[in-house]
């Protein structure tokens, strides 16, 4: 009964045994870590098309691969260690919004090359990588249907909005009326349309009567269908 509670007890130390990572493997992960970081860093830097480009976002992007590897190396080493480390990382809180659906792409690819990179395939991550990198940019250059642009009328009478339609209506076969803002003096209109003669179009707006200021905007937003 003592040499059989003798061997459970070995057996059962030695599940919670630490294995040996040598310096080698822990330098080698880091470094392909680090340098598929830089490549994600570079690829999001070409790839994004904001207005606000925040490089402190796409720095923290290459942070978090070499963090995330180095504690999937360090979870390696013993599952006690490992244990805390996920007790501790699941009290910690992420407060930041993200907003665009690329970012969070983004996010998840550094976080998933940490992990594969410290778990020892290298391989897999520079595959997934250039696979990432292969369809996004697929994707990307897709034709899709065109945006469409916003035209701001401002009139001097209540009573332009008939002149400004048909003054549209002579370049614009389909178009909303997204807004109509009127006061006893002025009338206010926001029509939503798809046109390749904007230049023309302002022209012939502008000279309905009553209009006093036209302007045509374009966006890189949603597209409706």
């Amino acid at each position: 009964m003592t040499h059989f509670k003798d061997i459970f007890k070995k057996s059962f130390l030695e599940g919670y045994a630490s294995s040996e990572i040598t310096t080698s493997t822990i330098i080698v992960a880091l470094a392909i870590a680090c340098a598929l970081a830089l490549y994600i860093f570079f690829v999001y830097r070409v790839m994004t098309r904001k207005t606000f480009y925040s490089k402190n976002f796409n720095i923290s992007l290459a942070g978090i691969t070499v963090i995330t590897a180095a504690l999937i190396l360090t979870m390696q080493s013993s599952v006690v260690l490992s244990l805390g480390m996920v007790g501790a990382l699941s009290i910690v809180r992420f407060r930041t919004a993200i907003k665009d659906p690329m970012d969070l792409m983004f996010l998840f690819w550094s976080i998933s090359v940490g992990i594969i990179c410290g778990a020892g395939m290298a391989e897999v991550a520079v595959i997934l990588s250039l696979a990432i990198t292969v369809g996004v940019m697929i994707l990307d250059h897709l034709p899709v249907a065109k945006a469409p642009m916003i035209l701001v009328v401002n009139a001097s009478s209540p009573d332009a909005e008939e002149a400004v339609c048909k003054a549209v209506e002579t370049l614009v076969k389909h178009y909303t009326v997204k807004s109509r803002n009127m006061t006893a003096a002025s009338l206010d209109l926001v029509l939503e349309l798809r046109t390749d003669k904007g230049s023309d179009l302002v022209k012939s707006v502008m000279s309905a009567q009553g209009v006093t200021s036209a302007s045509l905007l374009s966006h890189d937003g949603e597209v409706t269908f």
